[in-house]
């Protein structure tokens, strides 16, 4: 006997109404798409449930990869037996000597199908002398026990579960739209992209490339971090933007305490451009309120002017510890913190405007026509497709 099943719980979905059909689809796809890699794995739902048939492949890295999936509240390993006692009573020993770290358990039975025999109460009390005659050093706790055995029987058969693992809660990934990341290289932005997913979104990313005062290091950096998120969703474009001549030309003709505000409007426009031809619907950033003088609420006040894409900004409210904390736990703490400079951080002004106003830098972008350098960078966009696979899948050169 083995684990043979992964029994995967709904969160908030649960909430969904009429709705929820669309949702737990997108599920039972995002996670047929996580477990592609192993032989005969399969996503099968029933009534209010959905399963992983695990069909021999190892139960702990196949969960581990369900584990990263947004939308399921809990897993736990499963095994599914007919609706006999006696198969049951052998099912529930496996799983409580398969759970690790116990002493105490307790039994709960949920009989879904009325026609089963025996009722819950009895079946809790009969499986519960039959774990502690066959087991040693096992008690009994009903309010505080190490582990649950449940026992659920359904119409076409029962399934046993010992244990409960967390998932990531959340929606589905691309229940809620498409946004473009503005992906630095830094620890913020990653973290955004990875909370915009929580919520459903699926995510492309643009970054802005200045060679030779960015390095292939810096360009690498991003596609690693790229490839970190896939692990929590599907495959990422990312747009990469030639910005060296556009941010030169901002640096050398504005005024050096406007300059960084107007690279960043600069950016807005070239991603809405990107979103315009992707069919993309939003922007989001890892912008943190108070954290940089580009991030004060004037400062997002001025720049927000050039777009009307709705900006999602999830960590504007956090402190540094905190969008820290959740860089280590999702993995691109250690890649972020590579010391290879973004453009945002070779061009510094020495004293940049903390209360930009938007009269003034609308009348010192009117006194120098950056359409050509906007347009030369559009054009010059190189699209590469990050898989979770091993290599970078593909190239797609020029899209503009």
């Amino acid at each position: 006997m083995e684990f043979d099943h992964i029994l995967i719980r709904y969160g908030e979905m649960a909430l969904k109404g009429k709705n929820i059909k669309q949702f737990i689809n997108k599920l039972q796809h995002n996670v047929g798409q996580k477990i592609k890699e192993f032989p005969d794995a399969k996503v099968k739902r029933t009534q209010g449930r959905m399963f992983v048939l695990l069909n021999g492949n190892d139960p702990k890295a196949v969960m581990e990869k369900c584990k990263k999936v947004f939308g399921i509240q809990s897993l736990s390993l499963a095994i599914k037996v007919e609706n006999d006692v006696e198969k049951i009573k052998d099912a529930a020993l496996y799983a409580l000597r398969n759970a690790e770290d116990v002493k105490t358990f307790k039994v709960s039975v949920k009989r879904i199908n009325k026609d089963f025999d025996v009722r819950s109460q009895a079946l809790n009390q009969m499986l519960g002398g039959h774990l502690l005659s066959n087991t040693e050093g096992f008690t009994v706790d009903v309010h505080h026990p190490d582990v649950e055995v449940k026992v659920e029987i359904r119409k076409e058969a029962t399934y046993i579960t010992s244990s409960i693992v967390p998932g990531l809660g959340g929606l589905p990934v691309g229940t809620s739209g498409k946004s473009l990341l503005l992906l630095s290289g830094g620890i913020d932005s990653p973290v955004a992209g990875y909370l915009a997913m929580k919520r459903g979104v699926a995510i492309e990313a643009i970054h802005f490339h200045s060679p030779p005062f960015t390095s292939e290091r810096a360009k690498q950096k991003v596609l690693d971090l790229a490839k970190q998120l896939t692990k929590y969703g599907k495959s990422i474009n990312v747009h990469i933007v030639p910005f060296t001549k556009l941010q030169q030309e901002i640096f050398r003709e504005m005024p050096d305490e406007y300059a960084m505000t107007i690279m960043r409007r600069m950016m807005f426009r070239i991603a809405e451009s990107v979103c315009r031809n992707e069919n993309i619907l939003s922007l989001t950033t890892g912008e943190n309120l108070g954290q940089v003088a580009s991030q004060t609420m004037d400062s997002m006040h001025t720049i927000n002017e050039v777009t009307n894409y709705p900006i999602i900004r999830p960590l504007v409210t956090m402190d540094k510890l905190e969008v820290i904390n959740i860089a280590e736990k999702i993995g691109t703490y250690e890649t972020s913190i590579l010391p290879f400079e973004d453009c945002c951080t070779i061009f510094v002004p020495k004293s940049p405007k903390t209360k930009p106003k938007r009269e003034k830098v609308n009348y010192y972008e009117s006194t120098h026509d950056f359409t050509a350098s906007i347009n030369e960078a559009i054009e010059g966009i190189e699209t590469i497709k990050i898989t979770d696979k091993k290599e970078i899948e593909e190239s797609f050169g020029d899209l503009f």
